[in-house]
């Protein structure tokens, strides 16, 4: 297969990525582009930051367009990759980076946030893998979370939404083969989340085997690789700097905290 940047710009392959207006999702679609890829940038309300995500790809060379959904909701997630094959002409890869990552555990959790988690984390990844089945087929990379290797109670929602994902990597795989690749990338801590500090976040960060875990720039290389290998489906690449080796009973966060806390004066 000729690589993406020696072909004209009708025949560069379409990647959609969700949640690509910002953080690891911009990431991903920036460097996509820069290796070829025509990118469908998916936001749900950040429309001026996905906005400068398709200029920062058309300033780089590439080609980009936005396209809005609320992937919650099952009509709007079903018309995205329709549209973007209207935008673009094709689609050949999903990439379901949008997530939802809210905060509870067994006291606290309820049917409204597992609802929540279930429809921004799991449902629009098989209803986008569906519709890339429909259109033609590709290859869907789904991101997930290290901690499903490395369990603990924080985030329980999230946590069961995102194993279901993982349970559907294997499920899409069979079911839309040979069509659809299905793959996943678990980074470990890459972002600041929820309400971590700059100290929080660089102690979490080191909290690995290799005393650093995942950088956007990581994940990107992940997804990219799993688009340009032809033999993998139904697995998932772990990119955490090792931190699913080393059992953590809480989120690195509180673990983190709870060690500045006992520094503190």
């Amino acid at each position: 297969m000729p690589s993406p940047t020696s072909l004209p710009l009708s025949q560069q392959p379409v990647a959609l990525v969700t949640g690509a207006a910002q953080r690891i999702g911009r990431e991903i679609a920036l460097d996509l582009a820069a290796h070829g890829w025509q990118v469908a940038v998916h936001y749900r309300s950040s429309a001026a930051a996905a906005a400068q995500t398709v200029v920062a790809v058309h300033e780089a060379g590439g080609q980009a367009m936005a396209f809005a959904a609320d992937l919650a909701v099952e009509s709007e997630c079903e018309a995205l990759v329709p549209a973007v094959v209207q935008g673009l002409g094709r689609i050949d890869a999903v990439i379901n980076n949008a997530s939802l990552f809210e905060h509870d555990d067994v006291a606290s959790f309820g049917f409204a946030a597992m609802d929540r988690a279930w429809r921004a984390n799991t449902a629009p990844a098989i209803v986008l893998a569906r519709a890339l089945h429909r259109a033609g087929g590709g290859v869907v990379v789904n991101i997930l979370d290290q901690k499903l290797w490395n369990p603990n109670p924080d985030h329980l929602s999230y946590t069961l939404s995102k194993a279901a994902l993982e349970a559907a990597n294997t499920l899409l795989a069979q079911a839309l083969a040979p069509s659809v690749r299905v793959c996943g990338v678990a980074p470990g801590v890459t972002l600041h989340s929820g309400d971590m500090n700059d100290s929080e976040f660089a102690a979490s960060h080191r909290m690995t085997p290799l005393q650093r875990s995942s950088t956007p720039l990581d994940v990107a290389r992940a997804v990219r690789f799993l688009l340009e290998s032809p033999a993998i489906t139904g697995t998932t690449l772990l990119v955490d700097g090792g931190q699913h080796l080393q059992a953590q009973a809480r989120d690195v966060m509180f673990i983190a905290r709870a060690a500045a806390d006992t520094k503190a004066p």
